[in-house]
């Protein structure tokens, strides 16, 4: 089979920048880490010397830089297309490449800026064949890999609940909610409520995100989950737990005597202290688990498959996003599926239910 050909939307800055993730840069690496495989021929960024030192660092020729991305989808018969821009261009840009009849999309997280751009997308690739993918990397560490296998081994007796805590619902929360619903088999949730605090603006790549929230909702298997994100990480006591019948795990406890100890951590109860779980180095966060998950794509790709990342598994972990924003806005639970299209958080701003203030700055060191 010949190699694929893969460009990238949105190459940004060169990679050592100060502010944002330069996650374009792992995109990359992924594939030429897979050359055989995979031909990385082209990118566009509207800024053309950051295409320009994103090519020269990749190998990309120059024939292959663009400022337009639908003019590089016009001529490069792209099989596959990474897109590394914000979150309220994924959909568009999404859409664009299922109307080229891209054959694969490997897009950056989270999903879109509201509810219905979520679908819209998912929907657009399904109508044209195009395999859709997600950034939900995280599944790739060990750790998680680990975690999933104890559930599965019913080192745990029965699940019951999957916890975290995270800095916000929407941006790292997609994460985390995705690890969620990985530990319990993909299964879809059936309600979601919650309460969130907005009183200081947070804005992360153009999205607004919450200072504080609480949300606990219920899969059709009957596994609870709850998340808390903002300053009561304490309530939670780790980046992830998962309660079972017999046992628990934590991930990244903050217990004090789990400090310097592998990430993934167990207890069995009534019957003696933590074990650790060797995660061979690997931790709950880190850039390699972008360029295993891209290898794993382009593997399920060149055989015809799709792959864990799929459009379908982060629909579920982005309806509960704004099912927890539209449970705040109307004070209620909030019956999946979600009927809602917008941005609730969006909304509740524009109504001017919430009025966050600018972050004030820090004092000056004397």
């Amino acid at each position: 089979m010949a190699a694929l050909r893969a460009g990238v939307i949105g190459t940004g800055r060169q990679s050592g920048r100060t502010t944002g993730a330069a996650i374009s840069h792992h995109h990359g690496k992924g594939y030429q880490a897979l050359k055989g495989d995979v031909d990385f021929v082209a990118c566009a960024d509207i800024v053309r010397e950051n295409a320009e030192i994103y090519a020269e660092q990749f190998g990309i020729p120059k024939s292959g830089i663009h400022t337009d991305y639908k003019e590089m989808l016009a001529k490069e018969k792209l099989d596959i297309v990474s897109i590394c821009t914000w979150p309220h261009l994924h959909a568009p840009m999404v859409i664009d490449c299922a109307a080229a009849k891209v054959p694969a999309i490997y897009c950056e997280k989270p999903m879109a800026d509201s509810w219905g751009a979520a679908k819209r997308m998912h929907q657009a690739c399904m109508v044209s064949g195009t395999k859709l993918a997600f950034s939900h990397q995280r599944r790739f560490s060990k750790v998680f890999r680990n975690a999933r296998k104890l559930i599965d081994e019913g080192a745990l007796g029965q699940l019951q609940q999957v916890q975290f805590n995270c800095g916000d619902i929407y941006d790292f929360g997609t994460h985390c909610i995705d690890l969620c619903n990985y530990l319990n088999g993909e299964r879809a949730a059936k309600w979601v409520m919650a309460q969130i605090d907005y009183r200081e603006l947070k804005v992360y790549f153009g999205a607004h995100v919450e200072n504080q929230a609480l949300v606990q909702w219920e899969y059709e298997n009957g596994v609870y989950g709850l998340g808390s994100t903002g300053p009561a990480g304490g309530f939670v006591g780790a980046l992830l737990k998962a309660v079972g019948s017999d046992g628990v795990f934590e991930v990244a406890s903050l217990d004090p005597a789990a400090k310097d100890k592998p990430a993934l951590r167990y207890r069995r109860f009534g019957k003696g202290d933590w074990e650790y779980v060797d995660t061979e180095g690997d931790g709950p966060h880190g850039g390699t688990f972008l360029e295993r998950a891209i290898a794993d794509f382009v593997a399920h790709l060149k055989r015809g498959e799709t792959n864990e990342l799929s459009s379908t598994h982060a629909l579920r972990a982005t309806e509960i996003i704004f099912a927890a924003y539209h449970s705040s806005r109307i004070s209620a639970r909030v019956d999946l599926p979600l009927y809602v299209d917008n941005h609730p958080l969006v909304a509740m701003l524009e109504e001017g239910r919430m009025k966050p203030i600018p972050k004030p700055p820090e004092p000056t060191q004397k």
